[in-house]
C-alpha cells in the first residue's frame, strides 16, 4: 500500500487519537477539504479501545457513503467490503473481516433501534453533522441514550466542516473539541451577482461559460433541483461548441453508473462541467475540479402540521454550505468559486440551514422513540427539540394508524416498525397483505420512496409500467429490495393474525390506503381536485390522469390554496366506495345561501371534506332553521331589515334612556343597536320560525322580538320617560325626533310654545328637549335647551325682525304670558 498523500486533517489526528482515548465522546470541526470523513475512520482503527469492535461512520446519503467507503477502501489496497464495508439502501457490502462500515443516516437509526446496545461496536462516527438531517439527529440521541444506560465504553465523534462545535460538545456532556486549521488549497471568490428576475439557470449557464473561458480543469456548478439542472443543461449544450466538455448531470434520482460518471475524473484531454444538487456539497471529491458556480440556492423538505404535507421549498443557501461549496474548489490544486450574488449579500444569508427536525414530517420518527421506549421526545438529548406542534400532529396521525396508544407502541405499530418505511406506507402494505395485494403494495412502496424511479410522471401507474420494463442497474436493485420487503411483510403481518380479506386493489386503492387525507374528488375545470382534508390540488389539464373523477394522491407541493399534484393514480369510483364506505356519513345540512337571500336545506353524502351526492330537500320550519336565517339577518346588518318607522323610533327611546341612565350602577335598559343585537339567534329565531328567506321577516315579527326584549315594568317607563309625541301648549301633537345628534327634538312654529314659562324635559325631568322654534312659514328661527332664557334674552330682536315679515301673526313682548295659537290671528283680536 502507497503511502498516502498528505492532508490538512493529519495535524489534527495526534489530538483526535488522545481525546477518544480519555473521553467517550468528541467534537471535530475541520474546513472542507481537510480530509476527515477518510482519514479519520483509518486512524482510528489502529486505537487499543477499539479492541475488535467496528467503526460506524455516518453519511447523509448513499452517494457520499458509497464514495467515502471505495476511497477508504482504495486507500488501503482493497475491495470494498473487506476491511471497509457499505451498508445502504438497495446495497450492502460487509463481511467477517469488515472493521470500518460506512452507513447512511437512516441505516444507522434502524440499526440502533434494533440493537439499543450496539452489540460489536466500538465507535459511531456522524460525518458532516451540519447537514443535521432527522435520522443524524435522532441516532445522536439515541446513541447518547444508549452510551448513558447500556455503553459507557461506546465513543461518539461528531464531525463537520461548518458546526457550532461549542453546543455540540455541550450535549456530548463537555466532550473535547478538536478542531483542524487550513484548507488543503486556497480559493479565489468572484462574485458575479445576479438580475432576481433572471432565471436561476439562465445565469447559471452563462456563469458556466464564462468560468470556462477563464479558468481551466473542471467545473462544479451547484443548483437547486433536478428540474434547474436539467434546464441549464439545456442551455449549455446550445451555446458550447467545444466537443471536449463533458456535462455530467448529479442529483440523487439517478442510475448509480450515472453518478460515478459524474465523481469520475475527466478523461485525459477534456473537461467536465458538474451540474449539481447540494448531493455534492459533502463528502465527495470529484478530481480535476478546481471551479465551482454556486448559485445560491437550495431545496429543503418543509412539513406543515395543519396541512399534514411536506412541500420542497427553494431557500436561500447558508454562510456554512456557502463555504462548503466554495471548499470543493479547493479539494485537489487551487480553485475559483464564482458566486451568483453580490458579495455585500453573504452577511444576510442564515448562518446555518434550519436543521431538519425543525421542519419535517415527525410521525416517523415518533413511532421510532415510541419503540425505545420513549413516549415523549424530551426525555432524549437533542440539539434542537422537536416542536410541539409537529410532535402532536404525527402523535395524532400515528394514533389514527393504529400505530400508538396513549403513547405507547401498539402490536400494530411493532409490525409497521419491521418495515423500513414511514409509517404511512408501512401501513398500506399491512393492509395490503390483508386484501392479498401485498407484493403489489411493496413495489409501490419503493417507487414512492425511491425518487426518480420509472420516470417522473405524474400517474404513478405509468411509473410502474415503466420500473417494470426498466433493465437498468438501479431498477434491478430496487425491484431486489421490493421482493425483500415481501418476505419482511409476510413476518410482520403474521404477528398481527389479521384475517384475510382477498381483494384485487389497483394503484389508487393502495395509495388511499397510506393516503386516506389525500383521496381527492375532481370538481370545476379538468385538472382541478378538492382532497379529503379540505385542500385544493391541481395538476396539468392535457393529462390523461387530470379526467379522473377520483383521484388517490400520493405526493403534493406548493400551498394551501396552490398546491400541485407531483404524484397520484386514479381510483375507480366503485373501489372509492367499497374502501371508504364506513366512513362516508349522510347528513342533511340547511344553510343560508346569500345570492337568493333563502335558506337551502339540503341531504349530503361526504367523505372529510369532500361532497359525493346532494339532493334538495323541503325546509322544515325547525327553530334550527330559524337561527341560521337570524344569524344570516345579522350577518346581512340588522339595521337592513325591514323594520317600521314606529319600531324604529323605538329602538331610537330606548337607546336614548340607555343613555340618559348611563351612570347608574344597573343600568336597566337594553342594548338594542345594531352591536347590541347581532346575536340574533338569541332575541329574532323565536319568532321567524317558518320564513323562509329575509324578505319573510316583516315588522310583525320584530315587533314581537323587540317586546319581548322590553320587560312590562320598563315599557311603562319607556312611555312616560321617552315618549312618542310631545304636546305643545297650542294643543299639538308632535313626534319626538330622537334620532338627532342633539338629543331628543320636536320643530314647531314659535306660536304654538307661547305660554310655556319652564323648558319641556323628559327622562322623569332629568333631559331638555332641543326645540327648533320655526317661523310661521315653517323656516328655524331659534334652535335651544333653555326656552325661558330665549323669551328673556334675543327674543326681543327676533321679534322685530319677524313683525315687520309676517304682520298677520301674533309677536307678543312676553311671550311666556301670552296664550298659545296654531293661527295667524288669535280670535276675538
Amino acid at each position: 500500500m502507497a503511502a498516502p498523500t498528505p492532508l490538512p486533517i493529519d495535524e489534527a489526528l495526534p489530538r483526535l487519537r488522545e481525546n477518544l482515548a480519555a473521553h467517550n465522546g468528541c467534537v471535530l470541526v475541520a474546513p472542507p477539504g481537510a480530509g476527515k470523513t477518510t482519514r479519520v475512520p483509518l486512524a482510528l482503527m489502529q486505537e487499543r479501545w477499539r479492541q475488535d469492535g467496528k467503526i460506524i461512520v455516518l453519511e447523509p446519503r448513499r452517494l457520499a457513503a458509497r464514495a467515502a467507503a471505495e476511497r477508504m477502501a482504495d486507500t488501503l489496497g482493497e475491495k470494498l467490503g473487506e476491511t471497509v464495508g457499505l451498508r445502504v439502501r438497495l446495497q450492502t457490502l460487509a463481511g467477517p473481516r469488515t472493521r470500518i462500515e460506512v452507513v447512511t443516516e437512516g441505516v444507522f437509526a434502524r440499526m440502533i433501534l434494533d440493537d439499543p446496545a450496539l452489540e460489536g461496536v466500538a465507535a459511531v462516527l456522524f460525518d458532516e453533522f451540519h447537514e443535521r438531517s432527522l435520522d443524524a439527529d435522532l441516532g445522536l440521541a439515541l446513541a447518547l441514550d444508549a452510551q448513558a444506560a447500556l455503553r459507557p465504553d461506546l465513543r461518539l465523534l461528531v464531525m463537520s466542516a461548518t458546526l457550532d462545535g461549542a453546543r455540540v460538545a455541550a450535549l456530548l456532556d463537555g466532550a473535547p473539541v478538536v478542531e483542524s486549521q487550513g484548507r488543503a488549497f486556497p480559493v479565489e471568490t468572484v462574485y458575479l451577482g445576479r438580475d432576481p428576475r433572471e432565471r436561476i439557470e439562465e445565469a447559471a449557464a452563462r456563469a458556466i461559460s464564462r468560468a470556462l473561458a477563464e479558468q481551466p480543469g473542471s467545473i462544479l456548478a451547484f443548483l437547486p433541483g433536478q428540474g434547474e439542472i436539467a434546464r441549464t443543461e439545456s442551455l449549455l449544450r446550445e451555446k458550447l461548441r467545444d466537443e471536449k466538455i463533458d456535462l455530467c448531470p448529479l442529483y440523487g434520482a439517478m442510475e448509480r453508473a450515472a453518478q460515478d460518471r459524474a465523481i469520475r475524473p475527466a478523461a485525459t484531454g477534456r473537461r467536465k462541467v458538474v451540474l449539481a444538487t447540494s448531493i455534492a456539497e459533502t463528502s465527495i471529491t470529484i478530481d480535476g475540479v478546481r471551479v465551482v458556480v454556486d448559485c445560491g440556492f437550495s431545496r429543503a423538505p418543509r412539513f406543515e402540521p395543519d396541512l399534514g404535507l411536506v412541500r420542497l421549498e427553494t431557500i436561500k443557501t447558508s454562510r456554512a454550505a456557502a463555504d462548503q461549496r466554495r471548499g470543493r474548489a479547493g479539494r485537489t490544486q487551487p480553485g475559483v468559486c464564482y458566486r451568483l450574488w453580490e458579495e455585500a449579500a453573504t452577511g444576510a444569508l442564515p448562518a446555518y440551514a434550519q436543521p431538519e427536525i425543525l421542519a419535517a414530517d415527525l410521525a416517523g420518527l415518533l413511532l421510532d422513540l415510541a419503540a425505545w421506549g420513549a413516549r415523549d421526545p424530551n426525555e432524549l438529548r437533542w440539539l434542537d427539540p422537536p416542536p410541539a406542534a409537529a410532535t402532536a400532529e404525527a402523535r395524532a396521525l400515528l394514533q389514527d394508524l393504529g400505530a400508538l396508544e396513549n403513547g405507547a407502541i401498539t402490536d400494530r405499530g411493532k409490525a409497521m416498525r419491521k418495515l423500513p418505511l414511514p409509517p404511512r406506507l408501512a401501513r398500506m402494505v399491512l393492509r395490503a397483505q390483508i386484501f392479498g395485494c401485498g407484493e403489489q403494495a411493496c413495489e409501490l412502496a419503493v417507487l414512492l420512496t425511491e425518487r426518480g424511479l420509472g420516470g417522473d410522471a405524474v400517474d404513478l401507474f405509468e411509473r410502474l409500467d415503466r420500473w417494470s420494463r426498466d433493465s437498468g442497474q438501479r431498477a434491478k436493485d430496487a425491484r431486489r429490495l421490493a421482493q425483500g420487503w415481501k418476505h419482511s411483510l409476510r413476518d410482520a403481518a403474521k404477528t398481527l393474525g389479521e384475517k384475510p380479506e382477498p381483494r384485487d386493489l389497483s394503484p389508487g386503492a393502495l395509495i388511499a390506503l397510506a393516503f386516506p387525507d389525500r383521496v381527492a374528488r375532481a370538481r370545476g375545470k379538468t385538472g382541478d381536485f378538492l382532497m379529503a382534508n379540505g385542500r385544493a390540488a391541481s395538476l396539468e389539464p392535457h393529462l390523461a390522469i387530470a379526467r379522473a373523477k377520483y383521484l388517490a394522491v400520493a405526493e403534493v407541493t406548493g400551498r394551501a390554496g396552490a398546491s400541485r399534484i407531483l404524484a397520484a393514480a386514479a381510483l375507480d369510483e366503485a373501489e372509492f366506495e367499497t374502501l371508504f364506505s364506513p366512513h362516508i356519513e349522510i347528513r342533511e345540512e340547511t344553510r343560508f345561501d346569500a345570492a337568493s337571500g333563502a335558506l337551502r336545506r339540503r341531504e349530503i353524502r361526504r367523505y372529510a371534506a369532500l361532497t359525493l351526492a346532494e339532493k334538495t330537500l323541503p325546509l322544515a320550519g325547525s327553530p334550527e332553521e330559524a337561527a341560521i336565517l337570524a344569524r344570516a339577518a345579522a350577518e346581512r346588518g340588522v339595521d337592513r331589515l325591514n323594520w317600521s318607522k314606529g319600531q324604529a323610533q323605538l329602538r331610537e327611546r330606548v337607546a336614548f334612556l340607555r343613555e340618559a341612565f348611563a351612570a347608574e350602577a344597573a343600568n336597566p335598559w337594553p342594548d338594542l343597536s345594531a352591536a347590541g343585537l347581532a346575536q340574533a339567534e338569541n332575541w329574532l329565531a323565536p319568532y321567524i320560525e317558518g320564513c323562509a328567506k329575509l324578505g319573510d321577516i316583516g315588522p310583525e315579527h320584530l315587533d314581537a322580538a323587540l317586546s319581548a326584549l322590553i320587560p312590562w315594568d320598563l315599557q311603562r317607563r319607556l312611555d312616560a320617560e321617552a315618549p312618542t309625541h310631545f304636546q305643545t301648549p297650542a294643543g299639538s301633537c308632535i313626534a319626538l325626533d330622537y334620532s338627532s345628534a342633539e338629543g331628543p327634538a320636536i320643530a314647531a312654529r314659535v306660536q304654538e310654545f307661547y305660554g310655556l314659562a319652564e323648558h319641556p324635559k323628559i327622562a322623569g325631568g332629568k333631559i331638555p328637549l332641543t326645540l327648533h322654534l320655526l317661523s310661521p312659514a315653517h323656516r328655524p328661527i331659534q334652535i335651544t335647551r333653555d326656552l325661558p332664557g330665549f323669551w328673556r334674552g334675543s327674543w326681543a330682536s327676533v321679534k322685530a325682525e319677524m313683525k315687520g315679515r309676517y304682520p298677520r301673526h301674533l309677536w307678543p313682548d312676553d311671550p311666556a304670558a301670552a296664550a298659545p295659537t296654531t293661527r295667524a290671528k288669535p280670535r276675538g283680536t
